[in-house]
């Protein structure tokens, strides 16, 4: 049986700096520190990174990457198990590249390649929020009036984007520990979606809050958000 290839430095050098950003912060963590981690000197990693801008942008690459795939799969969604699993497969993704929005603030207010895309990641955002909603109401699910759309589309992109930063207020000291990300995740598709309760007939929202019972546990296990959308993003296509 053949050996895997070895992982090029350039992505290992990715994976530590994106475990580190993620667990101290990005402000908190030094390219010096990320190259120790790897046991490599910093000029190897200077090779591949010659500045931390250079670092986090490329990490800000695969996460848009990653996003602009997913939000896709909201034009896949008939009802609320599909806007809840399409929810949570949102949160898992904000998770793992926590850093960005825990430090959010910070890293727009230097970096002037990410203060133009985070704007775009917010229209992308609501773009995909708005054709979930179009989804639920096409199927009948959802009762709107075309006036309220865009204000409850950016209301649900807001605690999207935020709800890490509640956690971690919260909880600053456990809150973005991986011990606690379910039940994080969780809390944030559950609210996020609650927002479209006053809207669903009946019967959809006794389903969502079926559905938030069953899945208010800690158990990793307890639900499967990403094969689920990425069904949907098959549909979708």
């Amino acid at each position: 049986m053949a050996k895997k290839a070895p992982r090029r430095t350039a992505q290992r050098i990715l994976e530590a700096a994106l475990e580190l950003f993620n667990r101290f912060g990005e402000p908190n963590v030094s390219t010096t520190l990320v190259a120790g981690e790897l046991n490599i000197s910093p000029g190897n990693l200077y090779y591949h990174y010659p500045a931390k801008e250079e670092l986090i942008n490329k990490l800000y690459e695969g996460y848009e990457a990653e996003l602009n795939e997913l939000l896709h799969a909201s034009e896949g969604v008939h009802d609320v198990e599909d806007a809840w699993f399409f929810m949570h497969s949102l949160f898992e993704l904000i998770w793992r590249y926590r850093f960005l929005y825990r430090d959010l603030n910070d890293l727009l207010s230097k970096n002037r390649h990410l203060e133009t895309q985070f704007q775009l990641v917010l229209k992308n955002k609501t773009r995909a929020i708005r054709m979930l909603i179009a989804g639920l109401s096409r199927a009948g699910h959802l009762d709107i009036d075309a006036h309220e759309v865009d204000t409850l589309a950016q209301s649900m992109v807001v605690v999207l984007t935020y709800w890490l930063s509640y956690e971690y207020v919260r909880n600053p000291r456990e809150a973005l520990e991986p011990a606690h990300a379910q039940g994080a995740l969780m809390r944030g598709g559950q609210h996020t979606l609650h927002l479209l309760a006053p809207y669903l007939g009946g019967e959809q929202r006794r389903h969502l809050l079926t559905l938030s019972n069953a899945y208010s546990g800690d158990d990793p296990a307890s639900a499967r958000p990403a094969e689920a959308t990425a069904d949907l993003a098959a549909e979708a296509r």
